[in-house]
């Protein structure tokens, strides 16, 4: 790690482009960058291989502690220090308690093609999902179950949103994360014998529990709003549901996410 000169000034072009990464995803797309904010999500990043060309440090907030372990964690690589003031930081900073650590990074790149499966693949599929927390709190939640990858079908937010990023808690650079089409994913599954099913509200529905999850499995979820659409509902292998006893009929994306996941984890124990 080599050091530059602080910035001390909000209106630094350095500073001015963070915004810029953090605000647009053209930008994240065009630069091949993205942003990692907090010491915990850079250490989980580093340990999984993702590449940290500036790291910006407030020191009054990182306080020596973090100092020491950055200089760890960055021992012998070619990744530039930029020291910034509180006042500076406190215009990137996109959460509050921050612990004066940020970084660009440049997002690992993952195809269908190019994802290494187990004989018994466990995927998460995520329709059209648009919400950066629902999907940080997903990759949590394939972390916690070890699945295989997350793919995404016709994504409306960027796959590594900062925002996305930090719900994820890191979690974004420890589990392959896929942006793909419906057609695609459908011949891919069909070409590999992976089994979709579909967690949707429909006649032809079944409880989820009654379900063999043991083989290689694609659970495949909607967005909160709209749910999945007809045309990939229509094209999985089965329909589930979760049986609900109350008065409401659905739930949170993530937190159906994270019981047919490890519906599929008890199964496989």
């Amino acid at each position: 790690m080599f050091a530059s000169d602080a910035i001390t000034s909000p209106q630094n072009p350095r500073i001015k482009n963070l915004l810029r990464l953090q605000q647009k995803s053209a930008e994240r797309r065009s630069q091949g960058l993205t942003i990692i904010e907090g010491l915990r999500e850079l250490t989980i990043a580093r340990a999984n291989g993702v590449a940290v060309p500036t790291v910006f440090v407030c020191a009054e907030l990182a306080g020596p502690a973090h100092e020491a372990e950055l200089q760890a964690l960055f021992a012998g690589s070619d990744t530039e220090r930029v020291s910034v003031s509180k006042a500076v930081f406190g215009k990137v900073a996109y959460r509050e308690g921050s612990d004066g650590v940020l970084a660009l990074a440049r997002p690992p790149h993952h195809t269908l093609e190019s994802l290494v499966l187990p004989p018994n693949p466990l995927l998460l599929v995520l329709e059209a999902v648009e919400k950066p927390g629902n999907l940080g709190a997903i990759l949590r939640t394939a972390d916690a179950a070890r699945a295989t990858a997350v793919i995404v079908c016709d994504p409306r937010t960027d796959l590594f949103n900062p925002n996305a990023i930090r719900s994820s808690i890191g979690c974004s650079f420890t589990v392959p994360t896929v942006a793909t089409s419906r057609p695609e994913l459908l011949a891919w599954c069909a070409a590999r014998g992976i089994r979709t099913y579909a967690a949707a509200l429909t006649e032809r529905a079944v409880p989820y529990t009654t379900c063999d999850f043991r083989g290689p499995t694609a659970l495949v979820m909607g967005t909160e709003a709209d749910g999945l659409t007809p045309e990939l509902m229509q094209a999985c292998d089965q329909t589930i549901i979760i049986p609900m006893q109350g008065y409401i009929d659905s739930l949170n994306v993530s937190t159906a996410t994270a019981i047919l996941t490890f519906e599929a984890v008890r199964q496989r124990m």
